[in-house]
């Protein structure tokens, strides 16, 4: 046997529960609410309950139950200003006829207003493509087998448009019913003519030849550019212009006209119907200037105002150790203690983020390439916080701010050297190269070499690879991908 003494650091269950919301995004920190208030009884949404109290305040129009002359009295007391009811309604009139909606929930309210809540607009989806191809179909007076074989054909359209299946292979699923290949073709040109143009081709070639030929004859450049697409798809696809223009006998002028047609295309036409949800974003932080200074404010629709019950904690008597007060005891803690932790998650919230616009002040005033390089130590340190606890702040939160909204992680960057003393973020790198690259002659594209020469006249000290990494990140062909004839 032996005896020991020792520290330990034991996490109580208060900061656990404490880390834990310091760390969720904000759908997840709702999520946790709502179930924090269905499982503790002493838990209570302030704005919930005076809305409820809200409720109370419109009493029936009918009157309460009791003698006729009370409820005639209460009906008229209790009727909102404007709405008036009639007493010579025919009988079999309904109260939709004659009152078209409720008047708005809310002391004193009138008419409801136009831009009112629409619980079915909320409810709808957006139209998907394969819908939007069955709806052109419906309009089409077609019999059930080429009824039936469209419905396969656009079963194999994937959502950017392309068919994924061979007519062989789609003649293989009418088994049996004696279908010729003849006739699943001329279903497929009969959808490929629909509405998206380029919808239903096999590959990226015939997309474009769709594409072309749904444009109106006459139009410049449209029969060059089908011949090209045609013929020299290949050669198109590795940017070989000069080899399309001694085949073709085109002019430089003529030729970049071909290409800009051509880049005018859709190369993926059912993504614009593709049915994907939008994700929206709600800011934690919310950043606006007032003079000369920015104030930084936590979103206010973030959390709901929570609060303790008052009548449910008048039940808690100290003395009792019944199994109901001891729950009632439990509840209350807990609720407490739940409270506590979101307020320490705001304040925490709020104190990285200021720091963060203190320290990023030049972004905010002049954009990317006056992005100072930072990382969580220098917020930590400033703050006295741990780096793992700015990292939990800063992990899917989000700032709005008059540049857009970006997450708290954005405003962190690695450092760059230069020769001038001043230090540089690689997103301000990011942005120097993105702005020289938009500036380029397209004729003579910059190399990434060339680009790391202009930085380093900048005083900006950038390897080559560096540059390359950068570039490939932000989606920038390489300098043989840009060059383009004029």
């Amino acid at each position: 046997m032996q005896l020991r003494f020792g520290q330990q650091l034991t996490m109580t269950p208060q900061m656990q529960r404490a880390i834990r919301l310091l760390q969720l995004s904000m759908p997840d920190l709702r999520q946790e609410i709502q179930e924090a208030l269905d499982s503790n009884l002493m838990l209570e949404n302030l704005e919930e309950v005076e809305r409820f109290e809200g409720y109370e305040d419109i009493r029936s129009p009918y009157g309460s139950l009791g003698t006729a002359e009370p409820a005639a009295a209460a009906e008229q007391e209790a009727r909102p200003e404007g709405l008036s009811i009639s007493d010579e309604l025919p009988t079999d009139a309904g109260w939709t006829d004659r009152y078209d909606g409720y008047p708005p929930l809310g002391r004193g309210s009138a008419a409801p207003q136009a831009d009112s809540f629409d619980i079915s607009a909320r409810q709808s989806r957006a139209p998907t493509l394969r819908d939007h191809l069955d709806w052109q179909l419906n309009l089409s007076r077609l019999d059930e087998t080429s009824l039936a074989i469209a419905a396969a054909i656009v079963d194999a359209i994937d959502e950017n448009g392309y068919c994924t299946a061979t007519p062989e292979e789609l003649l293989e699923t009418f088994d049996g019913a004696g279908l010729a290949p003849e006739e699943i073709q001329v279903m497929l040109h009969r959808i490929q003519s629909l509405d998206p143009p380029g919808v239903g081709a096999r590959d990226l070639r015939e997309c474009l030849l769709l594409q072309l030929r749904h444009i109106p004859e006459g139009t410049k450049a449209r029969e060059q550019a089908i011949a090209v697409c045609d013929r020299h798809f290949e050669a198109l696809s590795r940017n070989d212009t000069q080899r399309i223009r001694r085949r073709l006998g085109l002019s430089a002028h003529d030729m970049a006209e071909i290409i800009a047609l051509i880049r005018s295309l859709n190369p993926r036409p059912g993504a614009a119907l593709a049915g994907a949800e939008p994700q929206y974003v709600t800011p934690d932080v919310m950043v606006r200037k007032r003079g000369k200074d920015w104030i930084v404010e936590l979103n206010p629709e973030i959390t709901p105002k929570l609060r303790v019950n008052p009548e449910y904690a008048k039940l808690v008597r100290r003395a009792d150790r019944s199994d109901d007060n001891l729950r009632l005891k439990s509840h209350l803690q807990e609720a407490r203690w739940f409270i506590n932790s979101l307020a320490s998650r705001n304040d925490t919230l709020w104190k990285v983020a200021t720091k963060i616009v203190e320290l990023q002040g030049g972004f905010l005033e002049y954009g990317e390439e006056a992005m100072k390089p930072m990382v969580l130590r220098d917020v930590a340190e400033a703050l006295g916080l741990h780096e793992s606890t700015v990292s939990r702040v800063t992990t899917r939160k989000y700032m709005y701010t008059p540049r857009g909204t970006f997450e708290l992680k954005y405003f962190f960057s690695s450092h760059v050297g230069a020769d001038r003393g001043d230090e540089h973020s690689s997103t301000a790198v990011r942005a120097r190269i993105r702005k020289l690259v938009v500036a380029e002659n397209p004729r003579h594209p910059l190399s990434d070499d060339k680009i790391v020469t202009v930085l380093a006249d900048q005083g900006i000290r950038v390897a080559r690879r560096t540059i390359a990494k950068y570039r490939e990140s932000m989606g920038v062909p390489s300098s043989s991908q840009r060059k383009r004839l004029g």
